[in-house]
């Protein structure tokens, strides 16, 4: 059995679930059931990363110890993660024990194989960030995230020497082409690695300023950056399953990620891993950003999108499906009310929910539901259904694989689309009129109920909800729900009864 593994970043517990972390968890969670649909052995790893200076800050303007507040902080994202269905197999904590000790264990194979290094240092250090700055970086002496000065700060610290291992990934990367996807992301890499000396990443910070972390093994005056130390989580959320568990999914590791953290996770970590003497991540899958109506999102300008809110508004699938079909991953999209509307009443309300609501309404009206045979021979405009049908099947497994999800989503509504035609094409309401003509209605709504079958196959992993509510009135038995591959006319026996129509999607007036 093929295994997969597929992570998303941990967030950071300085704020709640907002729009670009659902988009990263509803990416991840539609190919760990893509990929579990089609029986490959998946692992699903999400979780907070709750250590640093922002969390002791926000804890502090809160009244609260940093641990009250994680634990109150890291329990709303879950929990807003199972009200969206998110289908994760685990999610780690950064204030886990297990986690704690083997990031230790992590930091002295790194320290022991004379990787780490004290010495004396000044530099730019932005606390948004939590992490020191060069000038070449700001931007007009700003952070480029925060657009604040960062502050001077000497000390005594801890480095990791990054630099030795600049040669060894660049090379790694050449000899990978996919190893960072999509390849934009891969080429801006490949420029740090080229183009700059990457210098040693600073990765203690004194307990007289911060004591909000993981203790180094070998110091105890100091804890750990918390960027050394949140990336390990994708190798202790294993561990801690077993190490069976690790040697099975890490070796297939893919990381879903935002633009923003591409050089923690695409320099950073794989240096990390190379010192600590462990095999690199498979794939680095980076998207991009989300504005609303041209905006960047912020609490100020009261643009934040709750993936909550928008559940209770229109409801969880038509919220993926938005997400999923409106953005190129790797591309940065924006959230716009109308094209939400447009979205919606376009293609869920007009295109598919009609599809159904026409199709079971017909074989309800006219064969109470029951099944009636197909035509022999099969009919030219019926075979041209099935090869769009059989088309979308083929589509979407090429687009899933290339994290072209919006792609997978239009090779489906092309084809429901060509099952609108058909339905206009064959006329089945009027051919109903000529009682002589009855088995060709019966064999043209057994063609729609096909297509309708390989459709909510196909639009599970996207569309959970939506899919399983319209398997359900087709009647399948749950074992039949991921078998796309049933050959044409073979999942519903002539008698199968197929229920009564359900209104799938509600059209959305322009309000929403």
């Amino acid at each position: 059995m093929p295994q997969t593994y597929f992570t998303t970043p941990i967030y950071y517990v300085n704020g709640d679930p907002h729009l670009g972390s659902a988009y990263t968890m509803i990416i991840t969670d539609t190919l760990a059931r893509y990929y579990r649909a089609r029986g490959w052995e998946t692992f699903y790893l999400t979780g907070t990363d709750e250590h640093g200076n922002k969390v002791a800050e926000a804890a502090a303007q809160a009244g609260v110890s940093p641990k009250e507040f994680t634990d109150r902080v890291s329990a709303s994202f879950r929990a807003a993660w199972d009200v969206c269905d998110i289908t994760y197999d685990h999610f780690i904590r950064t204030t886990d024990p297990y986690h704690i000790q083997y990031v230790q264990e992590f930091l002295t194979k790194v320290y022991e194989a004379g990787d780490i290094e004290f010495r004396s240092y000044g530099g730019l250090y932005c606390v948004g960030c939590e992490r020191f700055y060069t000038p070449k970086e700001l931007r007009d002496g700003k952070c480029p995230d925060h657009l604040t000065e960062p502050k001077y700060i000497e000390e005594e610290n801890y480095f990791f020497l990054m630099s030795k291992y600049q040669e060894r990934l660049l090379k790694h990367i050449e000899a990978n082409p996919d190893f960072i996807r999509p390849e934009g992301f891969k080429n801006e890499v490949i420029g740090m690695l080229r183009d700059e000396n990457l210098g040693d990443l600073c990765i203690s910070r004194p307990k007289s300023r911060l004591t909000w972390g993981i203790e180094l093994p070998f110091d105890q005056r100091y804890v750990t950056y918390v960027w050394f130390d949140a990336l390990i989580n994708y190798i202790s959320g294993l561990k801690y399953k077993g190490e069976d568990v690790y040697e099975k999914f890490w070796p297939v590791a893919q990381h879903i990620i935002g633009k923003d953290i591409l050089k923690p996770h695409g320099v950073f970590w794989p240096t990390m891993l190379m010192s600590a003497g462990l095999p690199l991540y498979k794939h680095l899958n980076v998207h991009g950003f989300w504005t609303v109506e041209g905006q960047k999102m912020s609490k100020s300008l009261g643009n934040v999108i709750s993936p909550l809110e928008m559940k209770e508004k229109i409801g969880l699938d038509a919220f993926r499906y938005f997400l999923l079909r409106e953005s190129v991953f790797g591309q940065d999209a924006d959230f716009r009310q109308e094209n939400l509307i447009n979205r919606y009443n376009g293609d869920l309300a007009n295109n598919l929910g009609n599809l159904v609501s026409r199709t079971l309404s017909m074989q309800d009206r006219y064969f109470k539901g029951v099944v009636q045979p197909l035509s022999s021979p099969i009919p030219n405009i019926d075979a041209h259904l099935r090869v769009s049908v059989a088309r979308a099947i083929s589509e979407v497994e090429e687009h899933v694989g290339n994290l072209a999800l919006n792609r997978a989503l239009e090779s489906v509504f092309r084809a429901t689309n060509e099952a609108n035609k058909y339905i206009t094409e064959t006329a089945p309401f009027t051919l109903a009129k000529d009682q002589a003509q009855m088995p060709r209605v019966g064999a043209v709504l057994h063609n729609l109920l096909e297509a309708l079958r390989i459709t909510a196959q196909l639009l599970l992993p996207f569309l959970p909800e939506t899919s399983s509510k319209l398997l359900t009135l087709l009647n399948l038995p749950k074992e039949q729900w991921n078998n796309y591959g049933l050959p044409w006319g073979q999942a519903f026996a002539v008698g199968h009864q197929v229920q009564k129509s359900q209104a799938l999607f509600p059209r959305l007036s322009a309000e929403g």
